[in-house]
């Protein structure tokens, strides 16, 4: 049966077998899972399918409801966002939970959270808006460019490994810059030190690269304790979790606060 590949962040049609390649999901986060998905008919079949093999095979989406990570109040802005995966999932979970639909053993999810997104590619941004409708703002542009507004929460899922070092200090100084004391930042990393698996990790990238028909990608990874360290030396209070599940890859999800005495997690 030919079904998208979609665990390197690319859309390839491949033949696999019939069967359990995919286990069945809880039929409540079904509903999300489709919720979140659905409005990406109408960005076209890529978008679609694109939006459905993510959240059905990186964790790290259902991972930030789950673990409550998220507050309910403020504003969140998603740097890097693409075409608004982790927005359109926010934005379906607060629908499915007043809805009365809703796993019972997760918290509730941000329901008074602003949602905004920055993304460079023309495309990406161009999809995310169909998507997401009102509401929700996603600007087009360069995150090494633009000025960050005041927020509450910034989210940034694989982003910085794209960014050289001297990039990636400056982006980290706007975001420490644009959060209030007591603000929070997640930040999933490929870890440098992962071993075999951040091998499979950086040989993914690549391999997603050649597809766009990129063949030698500047990357630039961190180990999680440098990134540890480079949040600390900001002011932040970083705790990581492992964001692998499920994956063959290295990669890890830093919690971080601004200041310190502030809770890691929604209380």
């Amino acid at each position: 049966m030919s079904r998208p590949n979609q665990l390197l962040g690319v859309s390839i049609w491949i033949e696999i077998p019939s069967g359990n390649i995919n286990p069945p999901m809880d039929p409540l986060l079904r509903l999300l899972f489709e919720a979140a998905t659905r409005p990406y008919i109408s960005a076209g079949q890529y978008a679609w399918h694109f939006a459905r093999g993510k959240l059905r095979h990186d964790p790290v989406f259902f991972s930030l409801l789950r673990r409550g990570l998220l507050p309910d109040q403020g504003s969140l802005l998603d740097l890097g966002c693409g075409q608004g995966i982790l927005l359109s999932l926010l934005k379906a979970a607060k629908e499915q939970y007043q809805a009365g639909v809703w796993p019972r053993d997760w918290p509730a999810p941000p329901l008074t959270l602003g949602l905004r997104g920055i993304e460079l590619s023309e495309r990406r941004v161009r999809a995310a808006r169909l998507a997401l409708g009102g509401g929700v703002q996603v600007i087009q542009g360069d995150l090494r460019e633009l000025e960050l507004p005041q927020c509450s929460v910034i989210t940034m899922l694989d982003v910085l490994f794209y960014l050289a070092k001297a990039e990636q200090e400056r982006l980290l100084d706007k975001v420490a810059g644009a959060l209030a004391p007591g603000g929070l930042l997640l930040v999933r990393e490929t870890d440098a030190s992962g071993g075999f698996a951040f091998a499979m990790s950086r040989w993914g990238e690549r391999f997603a690269a050649a597809l766009r028909g990129e063949f030698r990608p500047q990357l630039h990874y961190r180990s999680a304790a440098e990134w540890i360290a480079a949040l600390e030396g900001r002011g932040f209070s970083v705790a990581v979790q492992p964001m692998s599940e499920g994956t063959p890859f290295s990669n890890v999800l830093l919690v971080a606060r601004k200041g310190s005495g502030f809770p890691l997690a929604r209380e």
